[in-house]
Order: structure tokens, then C-alpha cells, then sequence
């Protein structure tokens, strides 16, 4: 503790905020990069007018809530103000569509990577450029804002995610780091940058539209981990500390997607790593040798911090049903007049599933609360079902919706490794899902039906990742890669004491059994969105 109290107190520490779906949560560390101080705000997105979205009002008073409690939690455990950092890291989901004008207004409220309302221009975007656009990159959102005739195309300045905008606004810099920008545009991993190639098609395909902007022009510039990227302005610091204690000039490193930060979390910025990210939404990430043999629509193409290329299956869907049922349970309990600790509760229903058959005994459950592009659906209900004779237990139940967690993600991943013969020598689990011992771990190796490892840091996830991303950026040596930096001197004790879970033959041929079921019902999901509007 007295040596956590004299970094900050020196103004060493290095702070990470990450913009999650549910969850803005900053992590202060030292520069060993060990966690000395949390906080967090909670939030959640909302349908407006058909479209999932936050407004900005949400952003701000979350970001400075969530400092806020940070400042508290260091003041209440070291008796210190908040008033130096060494240097700060912001990251956010990835993807979405931010477009603002010349005076800094943004012009349609922020469409956030949930929406699946864009497949008209991710297909043709596929097309033209012989690589996979997902639905929710940025550049199908504006080429679908094209397609649609949305008057404000014609008046965008500037277009940026969540990540780059509260970057922006902090620093003054219109700048994104490569793995961030990845998710925007196609990057070409060997310069680092934009694909100039796509960006020429881009332009051919807005030509005699009459729009004053070429798609260069108003993307952010680029930056790779390590590089400055701009310091915290006055006007930053009391956005994001309104008690006025902070001090501006604090050096600030490229902003990140969740991607990015999930990488440098677990360590899988080199080749033949991997991880999966297992939160609202869920993601597996594997950085590769060589280019994939094919495009494919549930492989998505981005790329490390360092921008070295990565192959990506993103499932808009995860913990989110999951969640809601536990919730269930717990207001059921308080029912009886039992209070249930939220953590307790998870803990037990997630213990108690494993106690369940290994395919669930006979049903099935589909998490979607949005579209899922992976299985070809542009909205989503959450739906069960079971048989008759279904086995309605307890465990079976819990399984089943651990399962359902991650099916699409296997779907996704079945391709990776079984028809494009990706290789990965380590793959590491982090977010909520893992915070459970052995429980989402366990599933993931069967999902995978491979070796899965978690570390103790796995549940700081995200804005830890940040905080790794910043501190590299002050305390490389000259020449030093992200990847050195990591193994020497983040994980050098770290991967020897991380949790690996080998996957059960039983297990893994239970889960192959519930996905066979899992894509014969998907027309009863299917049905369910097209006849049972929102």
C-alpha cells in the first residue's frame, strides 16, 4: 500500500477508461502495471426511433461519474487527491457511426455497433473492395446513410467512434489508434494506415454525388501504440474531473477499441495468439501468420495496436439474456425476503450448472437482443425452447444459457480453425463471463474444444488493457515493440501463474450436439423477429 500511495502521490500512476456496453469503468495502475485503484459507472444503451444508440448527455455524465469514484476509491484506500498522472488511455466499443459538422455538432444521434441496419452497404462494400464489411464498421454506416439519401452526409466534417470522440474532446487531436481504426476502414498492415487502394474506391463510388469531402479526409489520422497523441486539455480535465483537482498536460496515448485493449489485456498481440472477449457483446481474436485463403462474412479483418492483422469473429450478443435470467432469480429470492449478494448469485447458478447434461437435456436458447450478422439475422428476441420431454432442471437450464452465450461465437469460430486452418498456440479468456472460476472458462474449451487460459486480471479486462497501452507509451525503451514490452514486463510472472482449462471430450461433444439443434431451430428465432415487432 505504500508504495501504491507513494506513485500516485508522485504523480506516476497510469490511468485506463474503457466505454463498455453496460459498464464505463477506469483502472489506475503502477508501473509495474498491477491495478491500485477502480472505478465505475453504470449504464446501458437505448432503442430510439429504431436505433440502438447513446446520447451525449450519457457519455459526459458517465465518464465524469466513473472518475469520480475512481478519485474516491484512491482517496478512501490511500488518503490521497487525485491530482498527477503519468499518462491516460480512453477506449470504447468499437465500430458505430459519429459524424459531426464543421462547428463540432453532431449530426444524427450516435448509432452504436448494435445495429444491424446497414446490410445493403456492407454487401456492396464486400464486393467492391473482395473484403468483408461488416455491418457495423463506421464505412458501412455512412454508405448506407448514402444509399438512404440522409441529408446530413453532405454537411460531415469529421467522422469518428466513441473511443476518438471523448479522445477529441479531452485532447484537441482528431486521431485514432490502428486497432480502433480498423474498425472504421480497412487497414493495410504494412503501412499502417488506411487502405489507399479501398479509400480510391470509396471515392469512385461518391463521385458525381456532389458531396465536398473525400472518405480521407474525414476519417481520423492514424497512430500506432506507442506514439503520442496529443496531452489533457483544461477544458479535458474538468470534463473529466469536475472537482477541478486534476491537472491538464498529462500525455495521453492513441485511443483503443475493446478489441485492442483485450488484446494487450491478455497478451495476444503476437502471431499465433488469440483471445476472446466475453461481455454484452463477444469476440474472439486471432493474430495471424499469414492472410486468410477467403473472405468471409463472420470473419471480420482487423488488426493488433501495433496494426498487424487479425482475424475477428464478433457476435453482437452474449451475456445479455444470460444476465436478465439471473436477474430473475435474484428478485425471485427477494420475494422470500432473501437478499442474494449479486456476485453470490452468479457464482451459485453458474456453479449449478455444471452440474447439468452435457447438452442441455433437450433445449435450447437464442440470447439475441439485436441482430446477430454470424447466423444471417438483422434483429433479435430473446427466445427458449425446449422439448416435451425436455430435462427442465435447474443446471440444465443455467447450461443452457452459458451455452447460448457463446454458440454463435463457436459457429464463427468453427470456420477459422476448421476451414481456414488458423492455427493459435495460446488462446486467453477475459470480461464478465470469466469472473466465475472455471465456470465460462470450462464452456469456452468446449466451445473451442481447446486449451483455454485465464488470468487474474482477466476480470479488469478492458480499461486495465488501456492502462497497459498508456503506460508502453511512456515507458518503452527507444525500439521497443508492445509485445516485448508485455512479455517483459507486464506478464513475465503472470502467464506462469495463469488458470488453463484443457477441454473435456464430453463437454466438447456436448456442445457440438446443442449446436446441431441450435442451427435447426434458428428459423423459430428467425420467426420470432419477423412476427413479433418492437
Amino acid at each position: 500500500m505504500s508504495d501504491a500511495k507513494q506513485t500516485i502521490e508522485s504523480g506516476k500512476a497510469v490511468l485506463g477508461i474503457e466505454f463498455g456496453s453496460t459498464r464505463i469503468k477506469a483502472v489506475l495502475i503502477d508501473g509495474e502495471g498491477v491495478p491500485i485503484a477502480s472505478g465505475a459507472h453504470d449504464w446501458e444503451n437505448r432503442l430510439e426511433d429504431g436505433i440502438w444508440t447513446y446520447r451525449l448527455d450519457d457519455i459526459w455524465t458517465g465518464l465524469k461519474d466513473c472518475y469520480a469514484n475512481l478519485a474516491k476509491d484512491v482517496k478512501e484506500r490511500y488518503s490521497v487527491v487525485l491530482t498527477e498522472l503519468a499518462a491516460i488511455g480512453f477506449s470504447g466499443m468499437m465500430h458505430g457511426y459519429m459524424p459531426f459538422d464543421r462547428n463540432g455538432e453532431l449530426l444524427v444521434p450516435f448509432r452504436t455497433w448494435r445495429n444491424t441496419i446497414t446490410g445493403e452497404a456492407a454487401a456492396a462494400l464486400t464486393a467492391e473492395f473482395r473484403f468483408n464489411i461488416p455491418q457495423r464498421w463506421s464505412i458501412a454506416h455512412l454508405y448506407q446513410a448514402v444509399l438512404n439519401g440522409e441529408e446530413h452526409v453532405g454537411r460531415i466534417s469529421y467522422l469518428t467512434t466513441l473511443a476518438g470522440y471523448i479522445h477529441w474532446k479531452l485532447t484537441g487531436e482528431n486521431v485514432l489508434g490502428v486497432g480502433e481504426a480498423s474498425g472504421m476502414f480497412p487497414i493495410d498492415s504494412k503501412t499502417k494506415n488506411y487502405n489507399q487502394e479501398m479509400l480510391e474506391k470509396f471515392d469512385a463510388l461518391m463521385e458525381g454525388k456532389g458531396y465536398p469531402w473525400k472518405i480521407g479526409e474525414i476519417l481520423p489520422k492514424v497512430l500506432t501504440a506507442g506514439e503520442a497523441a496529443g496531452t489533457l486539455s483544461a477544458e479535458g480535465a474538468k470534463l473529466l474531473d469536475e472537482s477541478g483537482a486534476l491537472r491538464p498536460g498529462i500525455p495521453v496515448c492513441p485511443p483503443e477499441g475493446d478489441a485492442g485493449t483485450g488484446m494487450a489485456a491478455t497478451n495476444s498481440v503476437a502471431v499465433r495468439t488469440g483471445n476472446v472477449s466475453a461481455g454484452t457483446s463477444v469476440f474472439a481474436m486471432v493474430v495471424l501468420e499469414e492472410p486468410l485463403k477467403a473472405v468471409h462474412e463472420e470473419l471480420d479483418m482487423v488488426t493488433t495496436p501495433s496494426g498487424d492483422d487479425v482475424a475477428m469473429v464478433h457476435c453482437n450478443n452474449c451475456t445479455s439474456d444470460l444476465n436478465a435470467w439471473v436477474g430473475l432469480f435474484g428478485e425471485f429470492a427477494e420475494s422470500f425476503g432473501i437478499h442474494a449478494d449479486k456476485d453470490r448469485l452468479f457464482e451459485v447458478l453458474y456453479h449449478k450448472a455444471l452440474e447439468g447434461d452435457k447438452d442441455c437435456g433437450g433445449m435450447l436458447s437464442y440470447n439475441y437482443f439485436s441482430g446477430e450478422p454470424v447466423t444471417g439475422l438483422d434483429g433479435g428476441r430473446p427466445l427458449f425452447v425446449r422439448r416435451p420431454d425436455a430435462k427442465l432442471t435447474l443446471a440444465n437450464f443455467m447450461r443452457t444459457h452459458l451455452y447460448a452465450s457463446l454458440a454463435t461465437l463457436k459457429i464463427g469460430l468453427d470456420i477459422l480453425f476448421k476451414e481456414e486452418k488458423v492455427k493459435a498456440d495460446r488462446i486467453y479468456g477475459h470480461g464478465g463471463l470469466f469472473k466465475t472460476k472455471g465456470v465460462g472458462q470450462g464452456i469456452l474449451a468446449a466451445a473451442m474444444d481447446a486449451p483455454v487460459a485465464v488470468i487474474e486480471t482477466a476480470g479488469e479486462g478492458g480499461p486495465w488493457g488501456m492502462a497497459l497501452l498508456a503506460s508502453y507509451m511512456i515507458h518503452k525503451a527507444e525500439g521497443e515493440t508492445l509485445e516485448h514490452y508485455l512479455n517483459v514486463h507486464i506478464f513475465a510472472d503472470g502467464q506462469e501463474n495463469a488458470v488453463v482449462m484443457e477441454p473435456e471430450a464430453a463437454d466438447a461433444a456436448g456442445f457440438d450436439a446443442y449446436i446441431a439443434s441450435y442451427r435447426k431451430v434458428l428459423a423459430a428465432e428467425a420467426a420470432a423477429v419477423e412476427n413479433m415487432p418492437i
